[in-house]
C-alpha cells in the first residue's frame, strides 16, 4: 500500500481552551463579577467538549488545524513531503476532510477560505475521463480518486453557491461512472483506472467514496457496491482478516482488514457475521501505538471510524489511549509524521481520529 444526506453546516465552532484560559484572567480594570461571568462561560466551553475530548486535546486539534492552513499552497492544494511521493489529490482530498470535521466549508467557518481553495483544486484535477488525478505525479491515482469521492460527497451536502454544488456534482457523478468501469471482474479495484486488477486498499477507498456519493444524493450502481461488499467476503481468511487480494491466497493483513470492516458498518451490515469477526481480529492486534506490519495511522484512520459509528464499547478504551498517544508525539508545528509517509499524510489523518467525537460528517455519525 502507498498511503494507504445533506448535512446542515451547523457544527459549534469550539473555543480553544488556551484561549479560554487566557481569556479568563481578569485585567486591571476588570470587576469580580466580571471574572465570575468570564470564568463559567469557560467552564461552560468545557463541558460542551465530547466526551474524551480533553481541552489539551482540542488545543492540539486547534495546532494541526493551523498547520494545515499554514501549508496549502497557492494552487489550494497539499503535497507530502515524504518518501512516498506527492500525491496532491490524495493529501489535499485528505486535508480537506479534516478542516470539513472542524465544521468549515467553503463559505463558513474559520477556515472556509483553505477549504475553497481545496475544492477548486480537486474539481480541476477532474480528468476527461472522470478520473480525478494529477497524472503527471500521482503514479497510483486510485487512491486520490478514491479519497476526494469521500470528501466532496461529504461536502457538497453543505455547499450553499448552487453553481459550485453543481460543479461538485458533475465530478461526483463522472468519478462514479469511472470507478464502475474500474471494477475489476471480481468486484475489487486496483493502482490505476485500466489495470483491471484488484487489492484490498485501493477498494476500500472506492468503496468508502461510493457510500459517501449516494448518501449524497449521487447515483450510484448498486451492482457495483453489491460487487465490491461481495470481494471483501472473498478477501476474508478463516482467521477473521482480510488478504492483499481476494484472487490469492496470502496472509491477512491488520491496516486493510480494519477498512473493511469500517466498509461493512458504513453499508450499515453491523451484525454481519464476517464483519464481527474481522473487528475481533483488529481487536486483538491493534494497539495505540502501533500496528503488526506497519501502516498503523492507515489502521487507525479506518479501525476508529468502525468502532465510533458502531458504539463498540472498546471505544471508551481505544480513544483515550490513541489520543494520549497522538498528544505526546504531535511536532511544536502542530504537525505529526504518520507512518513516515509524510507531515500532511499524518497530520491530517491524525485529525481525523482526534475530531471523530464532534460527530460532523455523516459518513462518520453515529
Amino acid at each position: 500500500m502507498a498511503l494507504g444526506l445533506r448535512p446542515e453546516a451547523t457544527g459549534l465552532l469550539w473555543i480553544c481552551a488556551a484561549f479560554v484560559a487566557l481569556s479568563a484572567i481578569p485585567s486591571s480594570g476588570q470587576t469580580v463579577a466580571e471574572d465570575a461571568d468570564l470564568q463559567a462561560d469557560a467552564a461552560t466551553s468545557v463541558s460542551r467538549l465530547p466526551k474524551h475530548v480533553t481541552p489539551e486535546t482540542k488545543a492540539a486539534i486547534d495546532r494541526g488545524l493551523a498547520y494545515l492552513a499554514r501549508v496549502q499552497d497557492r494552487r489550494g492544494s497539499w503535497s507530502n513531503r515524504g518518501g512516498y511521493g506527492a500525491y496532491p489529490v490524495a493529501m489535499t482530498a485528505l486535508a480537506h476532510l479534516a478542516l470539513l470535521m472542524d465544521g468549515n466549508t467553503t463559505t463558513q467557518g474559520r477556515y472556509a477560505p483553505q477549504v475553497d481553495r481545496a475544492t477548486r483544486f480537486l474539481v480541476a484535477s477532474a480528468t476527461p475521463s472522470g478520473l480525478i488525478a494529477r497524472g503527471e505525479v500521482e503514479s497510483r491515482p486510485m487512491y486520490g480518486h478514491g479519497f476526494t469521492l469521500l470528501t466532496l460527497g461529504q461536502l457538497y451536502g453543505m455547499t450553499e453557491d448552487a453553481r459550485r454544488a453543481e460543479e461538485i456534482h458533475q465530478v461526483l457523478s463522472a468519478g462514479v461512472q469511472l470507478t464502475a468501469r474500474a471494477q475489476s471482474r471480481l468486484g475489487g479495484w486496483i493502482y490505476t483506472p485500466d489495470s483491471r486488477g484488484d487489492e484490498g486498499s485501493v477498494t476500500i477507498t472506492q468503496v468508502q467514496g461510493l457510500r459517501s456519493c449516494r448518501n449524497a444524493g449521487i447515483a450510484v450502481p448498486k451492482s457495483v457496491i453489491d460487487d465490491a461488499m461481495a470481494y471483501l467476503d472473498l478477501s476474508q481468511n478463516t482467521d477473521g482478516g482480510i488478504r492483499y487480494t481476494a484472487g490469492q491466497a496470502g496472509r491477512s493483513r491488520v491496516p486493510i482488514t480494519a477498512a473493511a470492516v469500517c466498509c461493512w458498518f458504513n453499508a450499515g451490515q453491523y451484525d454481519n457475521p464476517r464483519a464481527k469477526k474481522a473487528l475481533a481480529y483488529c481487536k486483538e492486534r491493534i494497539r495505540p501505538t502501533a500496528v503488526p506490519g506497519g501502516h498503523a495511522y492507515y489502521a487507525h484512520l479506518y479501525f476508529s471510524q468502525a468502532l465510533y459509528v458502531s458504539r463498540d464499547p472498546y471505544w471508551d478504551r481505544y480513544y483515550p489511549a490513541r489520543r494520549d498517544y497522538l498528544l505526546a508525539t504531535q511536532q511544536q508545528d502542530g504537525a505529526w509524521m504518520g507512518d513516515g509517509i509524510g507531515d500532511v499524510y499524518g497530520t491530517a489523518v491524525a485529525l481525523i481520529f482526534l475530531q471523530m467525537p464532534f460527530n460532523q460528517l455523516p459518513i462518520m455519525q453515529r
